[in-house]
């Protein structure tokens, strides 16, 4: 049974990247401006799946959603399927998923309304375009209220080809967003309350366009606009390709303040064979290299990286020089991840899949290295003074949890309120937090 009046309410489920979650903010402000209203629970009469592609079975579990979305009176609300999911299995979705009424892809989220007008007329809409138009120009303005962190897009979609990856099939080729358009919209995320805001894409670093006097900028160049906005505390980017960390770019992590002292810089293997063989433009040597001069211009700068386990045909040995790597980096974090074979990728294909055992036993080994510096960095915090952004309250009453600027979770008593930069003391130290005790109320 599905609804046929206008809808009232919706939700967006977002799953996956920040890019995703910065995908979502703007399908929810698409959606008010054409009338609706944002719900919290699933009584929604509209709710879209902004699913993600990267994991393993990600399509199935888009197909567990939908079942979870049936009514005890067994109706069902609108149901769109957006994201990548969408994008790569949109036509088995809409013939597997009789429920689902419209899918859409990354980037043609911004037909919404419209897909939304002939769904209600009865029709199973699909658009999985890649226009080389850029789907902002047709975005609303942000007008809504914005925490003290916001996600800002500047750049889509990846050259890269990572023998591994679904991204360049999924978001198209790279596509950088025009300079005057991003610092309008940082612009508007800061008068909406954002005190810090991440810079995201799938490959960030290698946004290029224009300045305001038409001259040739990097992703450096961006940066150093965006800390000319006066209330703008912090700014973050996420995440990078190591080919494309120009020299200004680190020269911007020691010349500009407001950029924090953190960097996600992803290797995925410390074997040059494996590295080859996923197509990464970097070797080992290079890699490391671009980590000297990067701790040469920022000394305490938070480094983390992703890493994949188990790729096909790596031996004991590459698997060695992957924990080498580690040792060699000291990451403050990373991220891990088993293998997991993308239907459609060169990968899924390759000789020498690696048994389930051994990728579990594998990725045991390397996340026990990875806390074990992560920990490491964080004892070696206890007793540095740093301001950190609130951003919520904690469990406790008159807690408080924030970022200090190398990313790391601290909570601390304090008669703060969130978005206020509180200058504390490091004074205690977990795998995964910190706590502090607050020295003063900083208004900057």
């Amino acid at each position: 049974m599905h609804p046929t009046r206008l809808p009232q309410t919706f939700k967006v489920k977002n799953f996956g990247c920040q890019m995703n979650v910065y995908d979502g903010e703007r399908m929810t402000e698409l959606l008010i401006a054409d009338g609706l209203a944002a719900a919290d629970g699933d009584d929604a009469d509209l709710v879209v799946l902004n699913t993600c592609h990267i994991r393993e079975k990600a399509a199935e579990k888009v197909y567990s959603d939908i079942g979870r979305l049936r009514r005890e009176d067994g109706s069902v609300p609108l149901i769109a399927v957006a994201g990548c999911v969408a994008q790569a299995e949109g036509e088995e979705i809409m013939a597997r998923a009789p429920a689902v009424r419209m899918v859409v892809g990354p980037q043609a989220y911004h037909r919404l309304p419209q897909m939304l007008g002939e769904a209600l007329a009865g029709r199973r809409v699909t658009d999985t375009d890649m226009p080389s138009a850029t789907k902002f120009a047709e975005l609303p303005p942000r007008r809504r209220r914005s925490g003290p962190t916001a996600f800002l897009t500047v750049q889509e979609g990846c050259d890269k080809f990572c023998t591994y990856c679904v991204v360049p099939y999924t978001r198209g080729a790279e596509i950088s967003r025009p300079f005057g358009a991003l610092l309008d919209e940082a612009q508007r995320l800061v008068e909406a309350g954002a005190r810090e805001i991440t810079l995201l894409g799938q490959n960030v670093n290698a946004w290029s366009g224009e300045d305001g006097r038409g001259r040739p900028i990097g992703l450096d160049g961006l940066i150093r606009a965006l800390a000319g906005l006066p209330d703008l505390a912090r700014i973050r980017y996420t995440t990078s390709h190591p080919s494309d960390m120009s020299e200004g770019l680190i020269a911007a992590h020691a010349e500009i303040a407001k950029l924090m002292p953190f960097l996600h810089l992803p290797v995925q293997s410390g074997s040059d064979g494996i590295l080859k063989a996923m197509n990464r433009s970097h070797t080992t040597e290079s890699y490391l290299r671009t980590i000297e001069r990067v701790r040469a211009a920022r000394p305490d700068i938070a480094l983390s990286g992703d890493f994949i386990v188990g790729f096909p045909g790596e031996s004991e040995s590459d698997f060695a020089q992957t924990l080498k790597l580690i040792d060699s980096v000291g990451y403050a974090q990373a991220f891990s991840f088993k293998f997991s074979s993308r239907p459609g990728t060169p990968a899924a294909v390759m000789d020498g899949q690696i048994a389930p055992e051994v990728l579990d036993e594998r990725l045991k080994r390397l996340q026990a290295a990875i806390n074990r510096d992560q920990l490491a960095f964080n004892q070696g915090s206890l007793g540095k003074r740093c301001k950190v952004l609130v951003e919520r309250r904690g469990k406790r009453p008159g807690q408080w949890l924030g970022k200090s600027p190398w990313l790391q979770s601290v909570h601390f008593e304090s008669a703060a309120t969130v978005g206020e930069l509180v200058e504390v003391e490091l004074t205690e130290a977990g795998p995964n937090s910190l706590h502090a005790r607050a020295v003063e109320l900083a208004t900057a």
